[in-house]
This record gives structure tokens, sequence and C-alpha cells, in this order.
């Protein structure tokens, strides 16, 4: 299938590794020019040179830390200058830390809300003018299926994660008359480097290894394992691009069946 994204332009958040970096790969290799964001500047020069020689493709690497109120409409600003358009954006953050309720005070809640919830709504804000002027604009937002299914000792993502799922939906709505698609990624446990900081303070609080860890909640999915990154990147090419241009306001799964509801 031709997704239609060659030459399309695109900003990825948090692409420095992970989920982020694993969607800019997969833009790249269906013919997209991308910018890619992280907040260090030597991994994320890193970053961008390893997709270039996988890929071929144009890179943009724009560093800058997405708590930071006023850090988002630069980078905005900064990538589309250096791309000449937007048609794409992929707002991603890390997670806020693992833990309970009763151990976090308002400073970390803030922290979280700043990183979880803030960072979407600054770049979809300073993204809007410039998607107003594509033919494809799109906009995806990864979340998480905790936002259907809390984890246990992830209160602070299992809280604010949900804000964002409310925010994908009411944009969908308010603004698909201007043509930009909104949806949300809800993956569940990935081979990232962010699940295997999750695993450890597992590992940590039950005594146990990263390895055991990581073979219990596997168990949770009926395929018996974790996703790859390039598994969670297939579904958000697909919805980011012109093929599924009649898909928005979605909140996708991508969790190998850990979600054990039926909506």
């Amino acid at each position: 299938m031709d997704l239609h994204l060659k030459g399309k332009t695109a900003f990825i958040a948090g692409a420095s590794r992970g989920l982020g970096y694993a969607v800019a790969r997969g833009l790249l290799l269906e013919g997209c020019r991308v910018a890619i964001n992280g907040r260090n500047h030597v991994s994320l020069e890193s970053a961008a040179n390893k997709l270039r020689s996988e890929t071929g493709g144009e890179v943009v690497p724009v560093t800058g830390d997405l708590t930071d109120a006023i850090i988002p409409s630069q980078l905005i600003d900064y990538a589309t200058n250096a791309l000449g358009s937007l048609d794409l954006l992929v707002t991603n953050a890390g997670g806020p830390p693992a833990g309970q309720f009763e151990s976090f005070d308002d400073a970390v809640w803030q922290k979280a809300i700043d990183l979880s919830f803030m960072s979407h709504v600054r770049l979809i804000r300073a993204a809007l003018p410039h998607l107003k002027a594509s033919q494809a604009a799109s906009v995806l937002t990864v979340t998480s299926y905790s936002v259907k299914q809390p984890i246990p000792n992830l209160v602070l993502s299992n809280s604010i994660r949900a804000a964002t799922v409310g925010l994908t939906k009411t944009l969908a709505l308010e603004v698909g008359n201007a043509g930009i698609r909104f949806n949300s990624i809800l993956p569940a446990w990935t081979e990232t480097e962010r699940v295997t900081e999750l695993m450890t303070n597992r590992a940590a609080q039950n005594g146990t290894t990263v390895e055991v860890e990581i073979t219990r909640q596997s168990k949770e999915s009926p395929l018996g394992r974790m996703a790859t990154p390039e598994e969670f990147a297939n579904a958000a090419v697909f919805l980011l691009s012109p093929a599924a241009s009649y898909i928005t306001g979605v909140m996708l799964s991508v969790d190998g069946g850990m979600f054990k509801g039926t909506l």
C-alpha cells in the first residue's frame, strides 16, 4: 500500500530513543522529511546520524526540554523553518516516575503534568497555524493503555495521560473542519529504554531481576511477549498518513491484548 507520505514533513517529539525514534525511522523510510526532538544534544545528534545512515533521509535535530513552557513553540518554529512546512506532528514524552499516590507531593505532580500533558498542549498550540496550511495535516499523541487499564505503581502516568486522551478527542471534533486529524496510540509494554527502567524499579521492589519482571509482564499479553518499537511505529505511521484520511478521534490500543476490556 502506498501511504502517500513521500515529501511530507514531520515533527516527532521525544525521538532520540524508544517509540519516538521508531516512528521517525518509519516515516523516513516512507519518504518523509523529519525533525526530531530530545533533551540531550549529544544523544539527539547521535540519533539523527543513525537515522540518516539507516534511511538516507533528511533529519533535522532540534534540542529542547518540553517541560519548559517557552520551548515547544521555539522548537516548532525552528523545525518548520528548516523543513519549509509542517504536515505531521507526533507529541510524545517520557513518562513520569513510578510510585504510589502517597509518595508524591504537589511539586512532583506539577512536573509530571508539564511532561505528560502540557507538552502535548504546547506543541499542538504552536503547530496549529502550520498544520492549517497543510493538505494532509495529522497529529498523533502518544499516551498509554493505562488510560483504560491503570498500571500498578504508576499513579502519575495513569492519571495524567488520561487528560491527553481527552484533549485528543476534543481537538478531533473542534478542529476537524480545518482538515486536521487527531488520533492517539495507547501502547502497552514495549521493548524500550523506558520500560527497562520501570522493570528495574519493579525488580528492586520485588527482590527479583529485570529478566524475571519482563517475563512476568509479558505473560499479560495473549501473545506472550512485549511489543517491539517497530510494531508500534507501523501503526503510528499508518495513522499519520493520508492512507488513513478518514480516521480521526481514534484511541488505538497497540497492546498485544493486554487490555482485557471490550471497548
